[in-house]
């Protein structure tokens, strides 16, 4: 019974080649995780703008990314822009979707950081004759940085989860491995409890990464 469960000599013959798909997942989450986290920071600026046309786009941004599911917007890009005659390759919808999506998410953990930030540190360095730009990048943005690390690391977390759909348009990630090689064993059911053990370790090493960051920080 345990063995129809976890066969465990398919998990090890075929280990290796699920496995090799973790650099597509990494690369995709990681790199998306870099690009989204600097256009949260623009939207972030936007939102905190007096021009009120950039606060709406931003406010717009944030509500659409947070209200539709990631998969309908990968699949607008690698499906729905060819009928446009624009076809991308499958890496870059996959980096533009988790990039674009990502964004959202962390905007607000960002806005939400640096709201935390005392005001009268804003008021201080106003007071010392800092520019609003030398207060951003002097004052405000590393204290906000020690409060986001926690809920940035939750988002690249779900990133390193979610970026399994790329499997959806067959871009050879752990998930899509772990499809072929329980397509060619029949056996699902053992593949799919090696590849949630692969994302659960993988998990566990960046959240030790996180937790050295915040020691780090704290300092």
């Amino acid at each position: 019974m345990l063995n129809k469960i976890f066969d465990i000599s398919i998990a090890i013959n075929n280990f290796w080649f699920i496995l090799s798909g973790l650099g597509y997942t990494l690369g995709v989450a990681l790199t998306s995780f870099v690009f989204g986290t600097i256009l949260g920071f623009i939207l972030v600026l936007m939102r905190r703008s007096r021009f009120r046309f950039l606060r709406l786009i931003a406010m717009f941004h944030v509500s659409f990314m947070r209200g539709t599911p990631t998969l309908v917007f990968l699949f607008l890009l690698y499906f729905g822009l060819p009928f446009l005659k624009i076809t991308l390759p499958a890496l870059v919808c996959a980096l533009l979707c988790f990039s674009i999506a990502s964004s959202a998410y962390i905007s607000e953990v960002l806005r939400s950081a640096m709201d935390a930030v005392d005001n009268g540190q804003w008021e201080a360095a106003m007071s010392l004759g800092m520019s609003y730009r030398q207060t951003l990048q002097k004052v405000i943005v590393p204290q906000a940085l020690r409060i986001a690390i926690p809920p940035l690391s939750n988002v690249l977390l779900d990133m390193i989860k979610g970026s399994s759909l790329v499997a959806m348009i067959s871009l050879p990630d752990i998930f899509q491995n772990a499809k072929i090689v329980g397509g060619r064993e029949q056996n699902y059911m053992t593949v799919y409890i090696l590849v949630a053990i692969i994302y659960w370790i993988t998990c566990l090493l960046f959240e030790q990464g996180q937790r050295y960051l915040e020691k780090k920080m704290a300092l």
